[in-house]
């Protein structure tokens, strides 16, 4: 049985994903604002910083895996919240956590992308690129340049970017070469607090009408499984990957999009990375 750190762990779908651990026996320290083993503010830097260490010295040092499910949806008003928690409350986190989950020595991490992602139109890449340069501020701004559209296009960016930073740092040998395997998944719309209160919004007949081909809203537990199964030895070969879970919104939008051959113009650029990893591999 392992120990697993858990954020967002009391409600919604971390809180489904830290049920399915401790009932397979696995011992979870679970991270929320309010309640839990730890209670810590993942908006703050001294917030993280509390979540880092007093997850650290429950889990003695070793880690066997993280769910990081803590995030916050669109909301007026919340655009530094929300990028702060959704972006550097799960870079800072993983990279307080690394030593820990290298010494397990065959870890594994779940990161809470969204299907937004893909189905938020225009979503701004310059913010992405200000989140991956470490400047939440900076993203925020980028964001809301159109005023209304601030807190999708914040909430979108935040989760291009933290799927950006997962796929970019998961194959580098400090994670996959020290054992940590770094995965994201994808949820569409599922029936959480989060979901709730953007249906009783003045938007509500909007998501009520948004696509979802296989009918209806998920549930916590459907992702909660998916969860216990990527980080099961089931998926010690999965790395860097995203799994999309919405009821096919993604496709019905964009069939055509992925996957695509590498372009002509990126040929270069992906021999010599090809020879990069084979020179590595070498030494």
């Amino acid at each position: 049985m392992g120990v697993y750190a858990v954020t967002g762990a009391a409600s919604g779908m971390g809180k489904a994903s830290a049920d399915r651990l401790r009932e397979a026996g696995h011992t979870v320290i679970g991270i929320d604002l309010s309640e839990g083993d730890v209670v810590a503010d993942l908006s703050t830097t001294d917030g993280r910083a509390v979540a880092i260490a007093e997850t650290l010295e429950r889990a003695a040092g070793h880690l066997d895996g993280a769910v990081l499910a803590a995030g916050l949806g669109p909301g007026p008003g919340r655009e530094r919240v929300i990028a702060e928690v959704n972006f550097c409350g799960v870079v800072e986190l993983l990279e307080g956590w690394r030593a820990a989950l290298a010494a397990a020595g065959n870890s594994k991490v779940v990161v809470f992308g969204s299907n937004s992602t893909t189905t938020v139109p225009a979503a701004p890449m310059s913010a992405v690129r200000a989140f991956l340069a470490g400047d939440p501020e900076k993203a925020v701004e980028k964001a809301s340049r159109i005023k209304a559209a601030g807190p999708t296009f914040t909430y979108a960016a935040s989760k291009l970017a933290v799927t950006h930073w997962v796929r970019r740092t998961a194959v580098t040998p400090e994670w996959a070469g020290a054992g940590i395997r770094l995965n994201v998944i994808a949820p569409g719309a599922i029936e959480t607090p989060l979901l709730t209160a953007q249906l009783d919004s003045p938007e509500g007949g909007r998501v009520r009408n948004f696509p979802v081909p296989i009918g209806g809203f998920g549930r916590p537990e459907h992702i909660g499984a998916w969860v216990e199964f990527m980080l099961s030895p089931a998926a010690d070969f999965l790395c860097g990957s995203v799994i999309v879970v919405d009821g096919g919104t993604e496709p019905y939008f964009r069939d055509g999009d992925w996957p695509r051959p590498v372009s002509i113009r990126k040929v270069p650029a992906y021999l010599m990375a090809m020879r990069r990893f084979g020179r590595a591999k070498k030494r």
